[in-house]
């Protein structure tokens, strides 16, 4: 007999229909399993048979096929255990098969017959929901997960046998009910505040250009000054994630297993800060069966490089294409997968390798051949990409002992929000921009034209500087979120001005 079973992968970071097609036919017992299955797939048999004996069903002794529908796509991991199982014992005619046309089926099974959690759940769910199926079985760990999902029914399984006598119709499983309202307020709360942060008045000033506009920073200063205290409070005072943003995140969380039922759903604008020897498909994401990398896990977040010329060369190159498109494509021989990768990009270094050049209270021990090889790690195209340059120089025993608090990070965020605010209706006709640094040259030319003499200081500013057409259009676009900061619509003399001035150390 012939059963089939809705199933599901992941392919890229979408959810992908998979039909688990079981035949049981006479002759030797063997089980076999088609439709390009990876190793972890193949040994699902070896689990199953234990799992299904130890669930005091029989395993029957014919001639088992498998087929992975469609079957030339690569299907990996552990998560056609449980309808591999199902679907042996509904062509066993253990149970009726009518329920099995409206759930999609995913897990991985113990050799006792318990259900384990997989990743992956949630692209799978949504994948399900849009193909019109009532609702998904999954392991009981991944409930929560897969409730973000509104519009199907999410039914939790401990064990197989659970699970065959929910579908058999001997057992009553609610479904699972999650309140995404209070998951999103519970959830989206940081623990830390730019208040902890004294002095540095400029780098807080440019880092609110920076979240309002969505531009890039490069921080450049002695080890101690603060850098990497400033870029972990960038996300507190970026605006609020969005229930689509979230869930575009959350996917990508979903995919490497990093998700957990206290936290289903990523509301908090992400932080990710690698090590510096990290390889490129660590950054990038890649791997015999592609995974998301470090640019990925920062979507719609923050990707923090700290000293940035002890990365390899090749690794930082990689980063191009995903600050430019907001995605990363990796091609294998079977297929070509895409992986969101819009992130703001944050990286401090010290100016040279003592890390005191230029330092007024310490002297630099390093030649000048030194610095020139250490600043000659990165790339000029690399560092040209980034709009804000700032220097941040030691603070002042005076400041750090001062009680004051500074500006929180609450009402920086305010301000945030209210330029981001008039970026989004500037832009609510335009599909993929949603904040000034994401503007191209037409948008450049619409939304930023210049008076006679903020044309004459950016002429000379090009020429002393010897800034690249991209430098150039940069500072219009860090212009343009300075107005917006101060609710002008027309960009004036003072806004080109600052502007100017964070492209001075590109």
């Amino acid at each position: 007999m012939l059963a089939k079973v809705h199933s599901g992968t992941v392919q890229g970071v979408n959810g992908l229909s998979v039909v688990v097609e079981v035949d049981l036919a006479l002759g030797l017992p063997m089980f076999t399993t088609v439709g390009l299955p990876d190793g972890s797939v193949k040994e699902s048999k070896e689990r199953v048979k234990a799992a299904i004996k130890n669930s005091a069903y029989d395993f029957p002794p014919k001639r088992i096929t498998v087929n992975l529908a469609p079957a030339d796509v690569k299907k990996g991991g552990s998560g056609f255990d449980l309808p591999m199982a199902i679907g042996i014992l509904a062509a066993s005619e253990l149970f009726p098969v009518d329920l099995l046309e409206h759930y999609a089926i995913l897990g991985e099974l113990s050799l006792d017959g318990s259900v384990r959690p997989v990743p992956g759940i949630l692209p799978v769910t949504l994948n399900a929901r849009d193909s019109g199926l009532k609702g998904v079985l999954v392991p009981e760990a991944n409930k929560v997960e897969a409730a973000v999902v509104k519009g199907i029914d999410v039914i939790a399984v401990a064990t197989l046998s659970e699970a065959v006598e929910f579908l058999a119709g001997r057992r009553d499983l609610h479904p699972m009910q999650l309140d995404l309202e209070d998951l999103l307020a519970g959830s989206s709360r940081y623990n830390v505040d730019f208040q902890e942060v004294k002095g540095q008045e400029h780098v807080k000033r440019a880092f609110e250009i920076a979240a309002s506009g969505g531009h890039n920073v490069a921080l450049k200063g002695p080890p101690g000054s603060g850098k990497t205290m400033l870029a972990r409070r960038l996300p507190t005072i970026l605006p609020q994630m969005s229930f689509e943003e979230a869930l575009e995140t959350t996917k990508i969380y979903s995919i490497v297993g990093k998700l957990s039922a206290e936290q289903p759903l990523i509301s908090v604008r992400p932080f990710r800060a690698p090590h510096h020897t990290i390889s490129d498909a660590g950054l990038i994401g890649g791997g015999q069966v592609p995974r998301p990398g470090e640019v990925s896990l920062a979507h719609n977040g923050v990707l923090f490089l700290d000293e940035l010329p002890e990365f390899k060369k090749h690794v930082l190159e990689v980063l191009r294409q995903p600050l430019e498109s907001g995605d990363v494509s990796i091609a294998r021989a079977l297929q070509t997968l895409q992986f969101p990768a819009r992130f703001l990009l944050v990286v401090a270094s010290n100016p040279c390798p003592c890390g005191y050049y230029s330092d007024k209270l310490r002297e630099c021990t390093c030649s000048p051949q030194q610095i020139q090889r250490y600043t000659g790690r990165v790339s000029g195209p690399l560092l040209d990409r980034i709009d804000l340059h700032l220097e941040v120089g030691a603070v002042p025993f005076k400041e750090i002992h001062d009680e004051r608090q500074g500006e929180s990070s609450a009402a920086i965020k305010k301000r945030v929000d209210e330029s981001r605010q008039r970026q989004h209706h500037r832009y609510s006709g335009r599909r993929r921009i949603h904040c000034n640094a994401q503007m191209g040259p037409a948008e450049i030319e619409a939304y930023c034209k210049l008076d006679a003499p903020s044309m004459r200081l950016l002429e000379k500013s090009v020429e002393k500087l010897g800034l690249s057409a991209r430098g150039y259009h940069r500072i219009l676009k860090i212009a343009r979120t300075i107005a917006d900061m101060d609710n002008k619509e027309d960009l004036e003399l003072s806004h080109v001005a600052e502007a100017v001035q964070y492209r001075r150390h590109g």
